[in-house]
Formats: C-alpha cells, structure tokens, sequence
C-alpha cells in the first residue's frame, strides 16, 4: 500500500473516532449524569446584595453562602422570590419581604402632627425678696442701752422689742411735752382766749414731735396719764421675718444714719436664674417653672416675674427672677437651686427618636411605601420633645416610618450595588 493511502485512511479514522465520541456525549449518557453547571458568585441568603467570589460565611449575618449558577442569574429578572430585588426599583429603595421583615423584626409608626413641651434646665440661687425687707433705725440720737435681739437668723415678729434707747433729746422732749400738758390746765380757768390758744398750740407741737420720733401711740397715752418721762425708749420690729443684718450693741451709740436691724420675710423668696440667650426667647412674665432642691426630691412651683434687660457679656446669660413660696423656710439666701421652664410648642411634625438614624453628617428614615417596599429618606430634624423628635423637612404626617430593625435595614442599604457612603 502506498504511503499517501496510509495516510488517508488515519485522517479518517480519527475523524471517525471523533464523530463517536461526540454523538456519545450528546445522545450516550444513559447513566443519569446531569452537564457540570458553572458557579457564577456566591451570595448571602439574608443579604443577596453581598457577592463574593468564593464559598464562605457571610461577614453580617455568619449563615452560608450560597452559589448563583449560570442558568439561575439568567432566569433572575423572573425570579419573584423574597431575595429577589425588582430591576425597576429605585437606588433608595428596599424590597424587603413581609416573612424577612418579621425575621429582622422590623416594626413600625406613625408621623403625627402634635404639639409638646419645650423644657430646658437651669441654676438659680436664692435670694431675699426686697420687697419684704424691713430695716430698723432710731429717729433721735443715743445710746442703745438694752438688746433684746442679740443675733443674725432670729425670728421676730411685727411689734417685736428690739432694744431700749437713751436719747438726752427725746428726754428733753417728753419733758416738754408733761410742761405743756400742766400749762393747758392751768390756762383752762384763765380769762385770756390768746393764752388757751397758746397752751394748746405748744402741746400740740411738742406730741407731734414725739410722734415723729417714733415714740409710740401707747407711750404718749401713758406719758400723759403718768406724767413722767421715760428715760429710755423702746424700738420695735416694724414688721415680721428673720434677722439677717445686725448693728445694735449694748453702750453703742447710734445716729439716725445708723442701721441697727435689717429683717426679712422669708415666706417668699426670689430666685435668680440664667438663662442663655437661645433659651431667653422662651421666657416670660408669669411663666411657670419647677425648682429642685439638690440632693433632695422636694419640688416647688415658681413664677417669673421679671427679666433683666441686659445679658452678662462673660457669661451670655440673661438674669431671670422668680418668685417662690418658702413653706418651712427650706430655701435658704445663697443656696444653689434647680431650675426647670417648661414652653409649649407650635403643632410640628413629629416621629419616635429610634426612628431617625443619625450618622452625624446626615439623618434617615426608613418609609413604607407597601408591598415590602422601604424608601431610604433624608429628613431634617429640630428639637427633640420627651421620646419623640421634630422633623421639619422629609417627611409628611400621616406617612409610615420603621422604628425597630433600623439597622439592619440600613446595613442591606449600605451593601445594595451603586449605594453612595456617606
């Protein structure tokens, strides 16, 4: 045979050989066995947005990941599993199933108009009502000869002995006055009108005096009926409270310029709080407030009833004064107190603080939107009132937000293909 026949004839049983190996593997396979299927990426199951290109444990969750095959991420797009992710949804929006929501443990409320309380809290320090001072002087000049009110924090009350004074004046003086008392009766038999007049007008003059020295109305009547001056004199308490300033020392001698006594009501006190000048705005005369004293539950109302006008330049606090009852003294001048305003606020916008999720550079909700659908919306927030807080813009009242499994969500958001970070 020749050279060039050999030839032809192996092309052609390879040729053969091959056709059979090929029909073998289409038409041959009669033991069952399925084509090998190409693993394209794995994924998790509680997360599909997380992909990876080799087995493992997801990082989030710690289940396993499982593979999406070649045929399986043709067919997706039909797919209308819980997993499953529309290819219409927009990039801020989740679709999360009822069966996953309950397994996150996602629960819900309410955006609401309502109104609230606006409370910040301050320091104030007790003071003594001016207004319920009182302060003792002597109208003549003298010596204080007996004290009868002998330290600072005494309780006195209106009508009170405070102590005696010699004056050489008011002596000389009630003296005047027993002389004119005798010249008046002497005058009553005599004949001339001129003289009577005379009499009455020098009696008259010299009990005005006394009465201006603040010789009481009970000490004239008993000079008159007695005839006798009194050596020293007596200085009442003009009104009722607790000592808190004494200059009254026996043999002293005293002047008209001299305060002896300053007495305060302390049955109602004021109390100057600050407030700064964000918080001034808030306050107003009459406004209710709640003082707390420290280390002690006992609250007590009080009201404002002035405001200074000016700020303190160091401090940028603005001097509010309260008035508040004292019942059983326990607030004391000097003490440090905690002071609480309470101001209603305007109808606002407004959902549960765990509803908002706050990463500092912006805050988010979670809105429903139905059938599994969640919306990832930027809002605004104002202040916060008790377990709620204000959101001035995003959001609409009567719209669903999530309040629990904020998270989670937040996490499955973070993971979905195209997310920009923060």
């Amino acid at each position: 045979m020749k050279k060039s026949a050999r030839v032809a004839i192996a092309v052609l049983a390879i040729a053969v050989a091959f056709a059979a190996g090929a029909g073998y593997g289409r038409f041959g396979r009669r033991d069952g066995a399925k084509p090998e299927r190409r693993v394209l990426y794995y994924v998790d199951p509680m997360h599909p947005a997380y992909r990876s290109d080799k087995p493992g444990i997801a990082p989030d969750c710690g289940m396993k990941l499982e593979p999406v095959y070649e045929e399986a991420a043709a067919t997706a797009p039909h797919d209308h599993g819980a997993a499953a992710t529309p290819p219409f949804a927009p990039q801020d929006t989740l679709q999360i199933s009822a069966e996953k929501q309950r397994l996150i443990g996602v629960g819900y409320s309410t955006a609401e108009l309502a109104s609230g309380e606006r409370m910040f809290r301050t320091t104030g320090k007790i003071a003594v009502d001016e207004t319920r001072m009182a302060r003792v002087h002597s109208r003549v000049e003298g010596w204080i000869d007996e004290v009868f009110v002998d330290f600072i924090g005494k309780a006195v009350e209106k009508g009170a002995r405070m102590l005696t004074l010699y004056s050489p004046e008011m002596l000389a003086t009630q003296e005047e006055y027993v002389l004119a008392l005798k010249s008046k009766e002497i005058m009553k038999s005599s004949i001339l009108h001129a003289a009577m007049e005379h009499a009455d007008s020098l009696l008259e003059a010299t009990r005005r005096r006394l009465e201006l020295w603040d010789l009481s109305e009970a000490q004239i009547v008993e000079l008159t009926r007695t005839r006798k001056p009194v050596r020293n004199i007596t200085l009442f308490a003009p009104a009722g409270g607790h000592v808190i300033a004494r200059n009254a020392f026996p043999k002293q001698r005293v002047t008209p310029e001299t305060e002896l006594y300053a007495i305060a009501d302390l049955s109602k006190v004021w109390i100057v709080a600050d407030a700064f000048e964000s918080e001034a705005g808030s306050v107003r005369i009459g406004q209710a407030a709640t003082v707390t004293i420290p280390f002690s539950s006992r609250a007590l109302r009080a009201a404002v009833s002035y405001i200074l006008p000016d700020v303190d330049p160091e401090t940028r606090t603005l001097k509010v004064r309260l008035d508040a009852p004292n019942p059983g003294f326990a607030l004391k001048p000097g003490m440090f107190v905690d002071v609480e305003f309470r101001t209603a606020t305007p109808r606002r916008v407004t959902v549960p603080a765990e509803a908002v999720l706050d990463t500092g550079l912006r805050q988010t909700v979670f809105v429903d939107r139905g059938d599994g659908s969640l919306e990832t919306r930027r809002v605004e927030t104002g202040e916060r009132m008790g377990d709620r807080v204000e959101i001035r813009k995003g959001l609409k009242a009567g719209e669903r937000v999530v309040t629990s499994g904020n998270f989670l969500l937040d996490s499955e958001s973070q993971l979905k293909p195209g997310h920009a970070h923060d």
